[in-house]
This record gives C-alpha cells, sequence and structure tokens, in this order.
C-alpha cells in the first residue's frame, strides 16, 4: 500500500519547501526542519472496537432479514463480519479514523513529535535553536516543537499562528505554498531573536522528511 505521506508533496513542492528553509537560515542561527507522516499511531483499539461494533450491527440485521433467531447463526455472521471488518479498517484509514477519538489523535501526535524532534538530534544545535514542523496527515493535526533555547524567548502561542498557516494552506489545497509560509514566519521569528552569526554553519539538512523513520 502506498504511503500518503509520499503523494502529500510533489516534487516541486518539495524542492520549493527546502528553498526557503535554505533563505530562512540566511537571516538567523536557528535550524529549521520539516517532517510529514501518513500517521502518528496506527491506532489498533479503533480497528478492533470499529470492526466490532459494525460486525454487531451487521449480525442483527442479517439475522432479522433471515428472520433465523438462532444464536448460533446470529454469531457465525457476526465472527465472520468482524474479520472481514477488521482488515477493512486496518486498511482505509478514513473509516478508522471514524473510531479515534480527537483527544487520542491530539496525544498521539504530541508524543509522536517530540520522539521525532530527539530521534532527528534537532535538540543538539550548538544554540539549541532547532525548529520541528511535524505534519500528520491521518490525524489532520500539525505540531511545532521548538528548543528550549527558543522557547525562553518564544510563547507557546506564537507557534500556533504557524499551525494555523499549514492547516489553512492544507484545506485549501496549496500543501507546499503554506509550508513555505509557515517557513518564512519561522525565519522572521528566529532572526528577530537569533540573527545569523558569523561562524554559523547549516546544521542540519534542510530536504523534507517523508515517514516516521530516521
Amino acid at each position: 500500500m502506498s504511503d500518503p505521506a509520499e503523494k502529500f508533496l510533489t516534487s516541486a513542492e518539495r524542492l520549493h519547501i527546502e528553498a526557503h528553509i535554505a533563505e530562512a537560515e540566511k537571516r538567523t542561527s536557528g535550524e529549521i526542519v520539516v517532517n510529514v507522516v501518513a500517521s502518528s499511531y496506527h491506532y489498533p483499539l479503533a480497528a478492533m472496537l470499529g470492526s466490532s461494533f459494525l460486525a454487531l450491527l451487521l449480525g442483527i440485521v442479517v439475522a432479522l432479514i433471515a428472520h433465523d433467531e438462532n444464536m448460533w447463526f446470529f454469531l457465525a455472521v457476526f465472527s465472520l463480519s468482524f474479520m472481514a471488518l477488521h482488515e477493512l479498517l486496518k486498511r482505509v484509514h478514513l473509516l478508522r479514523r471514524l473510531f479515534v477519538t480527537k483527544s487520542d489523535m491530539k496525544e498521539e501526535v504530541e508524543e509522536a513529535a517530540i520522539q521525532s524532534f530527539y530521534r532527528r538530534n534537532i535538540n543538539h544545535t550548538v544554540d539549541h535553536t532547532g525548529i520541528l514542523i511535524y505534519i500528520s496527515l491521518f490525524e489532520r493535526k500539525v505540531r511545532v516543537v521548538a528548543d528550549q533555547g527558543i522557547n525562553e524567548k518564544v510563547a507557546q502561542e506564537v507557534w500556533q499562528k504557524i499551525v494555523n498557516i499549514i492547516i489553512s494552506g492544507i484545506r485549501s489545497k496549496e500543501h507546499g505554498k503554506a509550508i513555505a509560509a509557515a517557513i518564512d514566519r519561522c525565519g522572521d521569528i528566529l532572526t528577530t531573536h537569533f540573527p545569523l552569526k558569523a561562524d554559523d554553519r547549516n546544521e542540519l539538512s534542510n530536504a523534507v522528511i517523508i515517514g516516521r523513520g530516521k
């Protein structure tokens, strides 16, 4: 099955974003990283609950249509339906999403974004001025994670505006432009507090990272 994250941005959009990262980092000692993932978690419980609920409903409907009140008949329909629906929910993201709570999605994206931040060594920049823009497609959420050097000077509310820029662009189907605009804004914020230093070097790759792997 193809990875939705691979299709989210075209090659041209990735190059456009990477160019904006390079331009933004010419003005600041900060580092900006973009990571796009298909999902922050696979939500096995949602597939289990969803398939159980739908199989139960289907079992009742089939029993009523067949006018068969035998419990074994119901259990047979339920079991077969459950197995088929469970496989379906594991593969069809939009259907599985119906059985995932908003609070669970928020928690998983938060955790996955922080894991990505540390796994990619964004916390290892010289002045702790790294930023991760993390986009999780299944949950339709964006998270900005900034290192402690930035958080000491920039309020968390500022990053919500960055998130809003990207979400608005995704809704308008202008993914690349929105992410590039968000990067430009990050560059403005970083330049104010962390202007380019004479000995600055590019500590992290500008390439857009696709997927959760390293």
